[in-house]
């Protein structure tokens, strides 16, 4: 239990700055056409906010569903990469407990459970739903609050709304600063990201400039990281 309540204290900080997206993701459904049942239904089943906001958006244009999965797809590849990079943190898990941990796997989720592991701690099933579900529970929530009172988010960068998960995102990125090689390794994914951004268009400059980065952690030799911990421990 007390991993459980742990999971739930590390990520109340995430929760917070997703509440807003998870409003406008209902608003924004709900401008397209979706009922309030659908918009809560559609963030209950794919809980991926990019992901749906690309697909609801492709929804009101009328465009071919092959269309509609491949853009989706091409928003969550990287967490085919994150899959693969975690499986060392899941190894307490048995198989159903991965197939459930899979499915709320999220860029914080990730971030903090590789963070957890290589701080020695467990990555038990106990802290993941717990920081899983701090997550999940409040963002269905909103998003029925947001599809139920639509008329009230008109334009959410006006207020500021849009800059608080890329705010969150640099930060989770930062986490990771002593690991080896890590400025090249950003510095090339976020260049490659930008040139396809405008070469290729959005969403397929999120996998791409992914992709970049782990071709050149992969193709860099390694060194040895820095001594100091990912994440200052508290004092006793």
């Amino acid at each position: 239990m007390s991993d459980f309540k742990d999971g739930v204290r590390d990520s109340l900080a995430i929760t917070l700055s997703t509440l807003p997206f998870a409003a406008l993701f209902g608003a924004v459904a709900a401008s397209h056409g979706q009922s309030i049942v659908e918009a809560t239904v559609m963030s209950a089943t794919i809980f991926a906010g990019a992901s749906q906001l690309v697909g609801v958006d492709l929804f009101g244009h009328e465009v071919p569903a092959w269309l509609i999965v491949l853009s989706v797809f091409a928003v969550n590849f990287r967490h085919i990469l994150y899959s693969a990079a975690i499986g060392p943190a899941f190894r307490s898990l048995s198989g159903w407990q991965k197939g459930i941990a899979f499915f709320f796997m999220t860029d914080p989720q990730f971030a903090e459970a590789i963070k957890r592991d290589e701080r020695g701690k467990k990555v038990s099933f106990a802290w993941y739903m717990g920081f899983a579900l701090t997550i999940y529970i409040p963002w269905v929530g909103f998003t029925t609050l947001g599809a139920l009172f639509s008329n009230l988010i008109k334009d959410p960068q006006a207020v500021g709304l849009d800059v608080l998960l890329p705010v969150y995102f640099m930060g989770s990125v930062l986490g990771f600063r002593r690991r080896p090689n890590f400025l090249i390794v950003v510095a090339v994914s976020a260049v490659a990201s930008v040139i396809a951004m405008h070469m290729v268009g959005s969403p397929w400059h999120v996998s791409l400039g992914a992709l970049a980065g782990v071709i050149t952690a992969a193709i860099l030799p390694p060194r040895k990281p820095d001594t100091l911990p990912l994440v200052a421990e508290p004092a006793e």
